[in-house]
């Protein structure tokens, strides 16, 4: 890979998140790349400069909570003990994403308490609202919604930062709330619930063939808790369609700002690309690109030429009382090739994505020598993203 010479211009994230018109901050990629301790690190740091700031995350390994000390979170904003803005009346909320609970919700908000009985206590409900694909997204979505209205009525936040579910493909936050909406009010469901619906001499019999077809294979009952889900379910499915509609214009509302994470790796920054040009095409704002984990330069005094040279060196002088020091040192100076080989490696992937995305602001992270665990951590990271670390 050739190097291009070009680098991207430095993202300004204390400038993102100073900015008072700023209320939202999406931090989207691809599954294991860093979004979960971005999100907090960025959150943190807002609270920290005078925001009052509630962060959403979708993290199935709770790391977030322990990082900021909170024993578990769940689907209600709570407190971060210990965050420090020096006066300026900035506060940090934090919670974990629900999808069932959230789901319930919204059913309970629309529906009749009755109605709302029906459909909680349905089995073809339960299993949608706790494993269909996409529901994670959606509800992503929906809890985004629900705490936009919370900030703007009571004032209690003003700005939200959401870490978007982990997912083998970063589009699927966005592509969600249109599959399960589809899903829900498409051509078979709507064939389920047309003997509910229309008069008895709509079942004719081309239907009942095709209802004893779907009986044989999924059985009876199935067929049953899937017909009574969706007669109960009918009259929700426009609220559902419009605030999916609601929260995705909030999305490319002027006030939100979508951060894609990535690391220094090909699949990675490909997959980053995509996502850029996708949020292009959907007219949503882009504020940058964090590439999370890069390597450092062990020293530019000794090069990976350098080091190979040496090393093989301590190698062929092997024989005499020393060979055990010798053996160490070339084992250290193969590491610093094979480092310096590396950054040179990832320091070429970023100016080819520079040259592709010449007006994309980037942040680049280093890897630490440990995991982060707590605020410190995040102030940690908070600083490296705003570039004063």
């Amino acid at each position: 890979m050739v190097s291009t010479g070009v680098t991207a211009a430095p993202l300004d994230l204390d400038a993102l998140i100073d900015d008072p018109e700023r209320r939202i901050i999406v931090c989207c990629g691809a599954g294991g790349v860093g979004k979960t301790t971005t999100s907090a690190a960025i959150a943190l740091r807002a609270a920290e400069r005078g925001r009052k700031v509630v962060v959403l995350t979708i993290d199935p390994a709770r790391r977030l909570a322990q990082s900021m000390g909170i024993e578990a979170l769940d689907n209600t904003p709570r407190p971060v003990p210990g965050v420090s803005d020096d006066g300026e009346g900035g506060s940090l909320d934090a919670m974990m994403l629900d999808m069932k609970r959230t789901f319930d919700e919204v059913v309970e908000s629309q529906a009749s308490p009755e109605k709302a009985r029906q459909i909680l206590e349905n089995p073809f409900y339960v299993a949608v609202s706790s494993s269909f694909a996409g529901t994670q997204e959606y509800m992503a979505m929906e809890k985004l919604g629900q705490l936009h209205k919370d900030a703007q009525r009571s004032g209690r936040w003003d700005l939200i930062v959401v870490d978007t579910p982990p997912s083998r493909n970063a589009l699927d936050f966005l592509d969600a709330p249109e599959r399960l909406s589809s899903f829900l009010d498409g051509r078979f469901m709507r064939l389920l619930l047309a003997p509910a619906k229309g008069p008895a001499k709509l079942m004719t019999a081309g239907f009942g063939l095709v209802t004893r077809a779907i009986t044989t294979i999924i059985g009876a009952q199935v067929l049953g808790d899937m017909q009574a889900f969706v007669s109960a379910f009918d009259t929700l499915f426009g609220g559902f369609r419009q605030r999916a509609q609601a929260t995705f214009e909030l999305l490319q509302a002027k006030g939100t700002a979508f951060l894609v994470v990535a690391a220094p790796e090909p699949d990675a920054l490909r997959e980053a690309a995509y996502f850029i040009e996708r949020l292009s095409a959907e007219d949503m704002p882009l504020a940058g690109l964090v590439l999370n984990r890069a390597s450092t330069d062990p020293g530019p005094e000794l090069s990976e030429a350098a080091a190979e040279a040496a090393a093989e060196r301590l190698r062929s002088g092997a024989g005499d009382a020393d060979d055990e020091d010798r053996s160490l040192a070339a084992g250290l100076l193969r590491l610093h090739a094979d480092r310096k080989v590396m950054v040179a490696r990832e320091h070429r992937l970023r100016e080819r994505f520079a040259t592709s995305h010449p007006d994309v602001a980037t942040a680049v992270v280093p890897a630490l020598s440990t995991d982060v665990h707590d605020l410190h951590g995040l102030r940690v990271i908070g600083g490296l993203l705003s570039g004063t670390d």
